[in-house]
């Protein structure tokens, strides 16, 4: 028992002894905790929604007022009856458009069916489906306010006709919103985990020190590093593709150019990354605790892949301005499910090429520092 005490009286001074090793063991579950308590969250508010009020009258303005004082829709603006819905799907302006038809005002006081049309971006398959349940709920609820006001008569429902349609995705299929946040995903961790691992494994076999010594410049060894990675990356998108392509059905209704350009841009982000964590850790397994917590975790609840964003609360919206994936899934959703052209998201782009030139800059005056 004496020779266990010891032995764990070593491990506890050793701990504290690292700070850093101490912070991943008390500080990160902390932190984790209060981070995606937070950002866990399934329910679906303050959804965009654009509205096509042909009838300009009293009962369709509660109709409308009904969508969006439920706080389950935003009014995100009219929608012009010459506009383009998928040019509005496209941009993210709105995730559902209410169109309210000419005679709907009339059809309702004279007991008349009367249809109303809910569009909705069926890209993200779960918010979809939600969306319906929810308008589907608010026509209901209407529909019985309506009777009421009429007749008196809270039991039986006015005869608006709710008619939902759902672009890109009709069937809402699960698959077609989760490929493309896979391949962010994947593309993520493989490519900051295997530049990072690759890095710090010469550090502990002791031969970063004798490249440091050579003739090459630090943006030679940077390139030389991630040519190999981004070579792989790019061949296991190629696969994941074909793979979603058999397996699955979900097939790139866009340019093939536009989405090798965005995973382009995007993987040398990561690679970068996977520089940056290299020059911090000093071990593997430390390389691999730091990637992981900044390249997976994040990815996966802050980047819109799995939960949306708006049921964020307002600081963590702003946080995932600052994850890559964000901008990537919205790029790659766009051009595999929507068929967009990549002219549509350049905002998003602007964002992974200042963030790709940053780590690679970051990691850049690291190596050099490390070289001096």
């Amino acid at each position: 028992m004496t020779k266990i005490l010891a032995i764990a009286g070593k491990e506890f001074r050793q701990t504290r002894r690292d700070p850093f090793s101490l912070m991943m063991l008390l500080g990160v579950p902390t932190f984790m905790l209060l981070l995606y308590g937070f950002a866990l969250n399934f329910d679906v508010r303050h959804v965009a929604l654009a509205v096509q009020d042909r009838s300009q009258t009293r009962e369709s303005r509660d109709l409308v007022a009904a969508f969006v004082n439920s706080t389950y829709f935003d009014n995100a603006g009219r929608f012009a009856p010459g506009d383009d819905a998928g040019r509005v799907f496209e941009k993210r302006n709105a995730k559902a458009i209410l169109v309210i038809p000419e005679d709907y005002a009339r059809d309702v006081q004279a007991g008349r069916q009367a249809p109303v049309q809910l569009l909705v971006d069926g890209a993200d398959a779960a918010t979809a489906t939600t969306l319906l349940g929810y308008a589907e709920g608010l026509v209901a609820q209407q529909n019985v306010a309506i009777h009421a006001a009429v007749t008196g008569d809270s039991t039986a429902t006015a005869p608006i006709s709710f008619e939902p349609r759902v672009w890109y995705n009709p069937e809402l299929k699960s698959t077609n919103f989760l490929v493309p946040g896979l391949i962010g995903f994947i593309l993520m961790l493989t490519a900051v985990l295997s530049t990072a691992l690759s890095v710090v494994r010469e550090k502990e076999r002791g031969t970063m020190e004798q490249l440091l010594v050579t003739s090459l410049r630090p943006s030679e060894l940077l390139i030389g590093k991630t040519i190999p990675y981004l070579a792989i990356s790019l061949a296991a998108t190629a696969i994941i593709l074909v793979a979603a392509r058999v397996l699955f059905g979900v097939a790139v209704r866009g340019s093939y150019l536009d989405l090798f350009i965005a995973t382009f841009v995007y993987l040398i982000g990561a690679l970068g990354l996977g520089l940056l964590v290299s020059s911090i850790a000093g071990t593997q397994a430390m390389a691999f605790q730091v990637g992981s917590l900044l390249s997976m975790l994040p990815t996966i609840f802050l980047s819109g892949f799995i939960f949306p964003i708006r049921s964020f609360p307002r600081a963590l919206q702003i946080l995932t301005y600052a994850i890559p994936a964000r901008y990537f899934l919205v790029i790659s959703r766009g051009i595999i499910v929507k068929g967009a052209p990549l002219t549509t998201y350049l905002d998003d782009m602007g964002f992974l090429t200042i963030y790709a030139a940053l780590m690679l800059a970051i990691a850049w005056r690291r190596l050099i520092t490390e070289q001096r």
